[in-house]
C-alpha cells in the first residue's frame, strides 16, 4: 500500500508530539517537511529531527511567505506534490510521513500537498494524524480556559481582514487569532474598539526558547509580531459557572 501520512507536529515543542506521531516518524520510510523558499530551517523540521534522522528528512519548498493565493504559490504547491510523487515512483508501496506544525487539517500545507500528488499517485492512501495546535498550547501554558459550558469558539486567521475579526468579536464568544503578527497594530485596535482587550492573551515561540507569552494589553500597540503568533480572547466570564447560564 502506498501511504502518505499528514502528521501534526504540534507548535514548536517536541514534548507536544503525540505518541502515534512520534512512532510514525520513527518508522516511515522518508518525512518530507515543508520549508520557505529562502531557506531556513522551519519549525516543523525543528521537531522532526527529535524523532527522525536526517537522512529521512526531505525538505519541501512551499511559498510560506506569500499571504495571498498568488501564482506563485500555486506552483509551489504543483512543484511539491511532483517532488513527493517521484518519491512514489521510486519506493512503490512506500510510507511518506509530511510534517506539519500544529494540526494537519487546522490552516496546513498538507492540505493542498495531498490534493495534488492524490492525482498524481494511483492508488494512494491519505491518512492524518492530528497534532496539538496553538491555542491549546497557549491556553494552558497561560492558563486561559478555551471554553466553558455553553460558550462558542472562533478561530480567527487575520489575514481574512480586521474587519471580519470586529464581526467575531462583537459576537461577545470567545475567539482566538492566527497569523496577526504583522497586523498586531489593527489587531489590538479591534480589541479596543471592541472592548474586549482585557483578559486577552498573546503567545508567540509556544514552547521555544523565543517563548513570548503576555497580556495583550501588555504588547506595543505600534509594534508587530512573529507571523505565527497566537492570540486568545476569552469571554467576559463572571464567576464559576458563567459559561452555563
Amino acid at each position: 500500500m502506498t501511504t502518505l501520512v499528514g502528521v501534526g507536529v504540534g507548535p514548536g515543542d517536541p514534548d507536544l508530539v503525540t505518541v502515534k506521531a512520534a512512532n510514525l516518524l520513527a518508522k516511515a520510510d522518508v518525512v518530507f517537511v515543508p520549508v520557505a523558499d529562502s531557506g531556513e530551517t522551519g519549525r516543523a523540521e525543528q521537531t522532526v529531527l527529535f524523532y527522525a534522522e536526517a537522512w529521512r528528512v526531505q525538505r519541501v519548498v512551499f511559498a510560506l511567505h506569500d499571504r495571498q493565493h498568488t501564482a506563485r504559490r500555486e506552483q509551489a504547491w504543483d512543484d511539491a506534490a511532483a517532488q513527493v510523487a517521484r518519491w512514489f515512483t521510486e519506493h512503490p508501496g512506500g510510507t511518506a510521513a509530511f510534517a506539519t506544525i500544529g494540526d494537519p487539517c487546522v490552516y496546513s500545507t498538507f492540505t493542498y500537498l495531498a490534493e495534488t500528488v492524490r492525482g498524481l499517485v494511483g492508488g494512494l492512501d491519505v491518512q492524518l494524524i492530528p497534532g496539538i495546535t496553538a491555542m491549546q498550547d497557549l491556553a494552558a501554558r497561560s492558563g486561559t480556559p478555551l471554553v466553558e459550558g455553553r460558550e462558542m469558539l472562533s478561530l480567527f486567521p487575520m489575514t481574512a481582514g480586521p474587519e471580519r475579526f470586529r464581526e467575531a468579536l462583537r459576537r461577545g464568544d470567545a475567539v482566538v487569532a492566527y497569523k496577526f503578527g504583522r497586523m498586531l497594530p489593527e489587531t489590538l485596535a479591534a480589541l479596543r474598539d471592541t472592548e474586549r482587550l482585557d483578559g486577552a492573551v498573546y503567545g508567540a515561540g509556544l514552547g521555544l526558547p523565543e517563548e513570548d507569552i503576555r497580556p495583550a494589553r501588555d504588547l506595543d500597540p505600534m509594534g508587530r509580531g512573529p507571523y505565527l503568533s497566537t492570540l486568545i480572547v476569552p469571554p467576559k466570564r463572571t464567576g464559576r459557572g458563567h459559561g452555563l447560564r
